[in-house]
């Protein structure tokens, strides 16, 4: 498996957003800030299902990712990836967890969305600065 060098993991700790890139039905590419999580091994992204992002990467798992330092414009870390797991199981939690990171509160936004949460396996990794 592919891992994030150590000298930039701190990146996936901070308040980063990462541009998910997945692939349209036509082969189109789609980008969408997200917020993201790294466990070490897997980055995981969390949606809400039915969402683009959603169909697109249940009909391709092919995903890149960008994730650029907010305190460092020139330091970023790339990423091509597959998911490799697509699961309703503690999404709801797991977007709390997020949104802590991000917001400092739980996601006020859950309304009736059926929450997903997407384990990527990276596959390539490249960092700058």
């Amino acid at each position: 498996m592919t891992k994030i060098p150590e000298s930039h993991i701190d990146i996936l700790q901070k308040q980063a957003y990462a541009h998910l890139a997945t692939v349209d039905p036509d082969g189109t590419p789609q980008v969408t800030p997200v917020w993201v999580e790294y466990d070490g091994e897997f980055i995981l992204v969390n949606s809400a299902k039915g969402r683009k992002k959603d169909r697109n990467m249940r009909a391709n798992p092919k995903v890149a990712l960008s994730i650029q330092d907010p305190d460092n414009s020139y330091r970023y870390v790339g990423i091509q990836g597959r998911v490799i797991q697509i699961t309703e199981e503690g999404a709801v939690e797991h977007i709390n967890k997020l949104a802590h990171k991000y917001m400092g509160q739980d996601y006020p936004y859950l309304g009736d969305d059926v929450r997903v949460v997407y384990k990527i396996k990276p596959e390539r990794v490249w960092v700058q600065g």
